[in-house]
């Protein structure tokens, strides 16, 4: 199926996307899928491609376009622990910089550029995230309810914190139906009930569910994290979530 590096044009300048497209000439649902911390790179892409093969168009951008063009982390092929810490000495700083303000700004590019897309339906979008994307797209629903009917965040970082802004302090906006596929130990007992306890109150279709034997990162087989067995379960859960809340058209 067609795949393209697209530029987008935000507040502050031109940020570089991937997207993936169905091979029907057809119109299509959007999805924007936001990276983890490790930022836009060919794991990301391939789960692009994943989607755009169940019909939709799928947008991936580069967080740290403020920076350089993807890919912005010097990273292995492979993700072990050994690496670790030296990738995370060079995301850290850019995820610190990649403030509330910046992410609220890019969704409304991002949001804009599915919408004047000819290939991508009327209709609300969906919106995913990985570790930090999780909370980027939880920000951006929170502060589109209008346009995004669908929320699914895994191994979600940031999504509960002790900040007066919090992703989880803002759910009382929200209108799209979510699904958060935490690891083991993403978030404590008191967290999750914080986290739902929000999502009841906002009256919103939610699950959370613990995805059993993983740890931060499952989905991503360029990490040692990787387990095959729960990245299929995040497609058994968010391909029926995108599946009834966006029309088709």
């Amino acid at each position: 199926m067609p795949d393209k590096t697209v530029q987008i044009a935000t507040a502050d300048g031109l940020a570089d996307a991937f997207v993936a497209v169905p091979d029907q000439g057809e119109r299509h649902p959007g999805v924007l899928l936001y990276p983890d911390a490790f930022g836009l790179r060919p794991e990301l892409e391939n789960k692009a491609r994943e989607l755009a093969g169940h019909g939709y168009y799928v947008l991936v951008p580069n967080l740290y376009y403020r920076h350089r063009p993807a890919p912005v982390l010097d990273l292995p092929e492979h993700i072990g622990e050994e690496a670790r810490p030296a990738v995370f000495a060079q995301a850290m700083p850019l995820v610190e910089a990649h403030t509330t303000e910046r992410v609220l700004r890019d969704a409304d590019a991002y949001l804009t550029f599915l919408n004047d897309q000819p290939e991508v339906g009327a209709g609300p979008v969906g919106v995913i995230g990985y570790c930090l994307g999780a909370a980027l797209a939880m920000r951006t629903a929170t502060a589109h309810p209008d346009l995004v009917a669908a929320v699914a965040g895994f191994h979600p970082g940031f999504l509960v914190t002790d900040a007066a802004d919090s992703p989880h302090r803002l759910i009382h906006k929200l209108t799209a139906e979510v699904h958060i596929g935490l690891a083991e130990g993403d978030l404590t007992p008191e967290a999750i009930g914080e986290l739902n306890r929000a999502m009841d109150a906002a009256g919103v279709g939610y699950s959370t569910e613990i995805y059993p034997d993983t740890v931060h990162g499952f989905t991503m087989s360029d990490t040692d994290a990787f387990s095959a067995a729960a990245l299929q379960r995040h497609w058994d859960r968010l391909l029926p979530l995108l599946d009834r809340t966006l029309a088709r058209r």
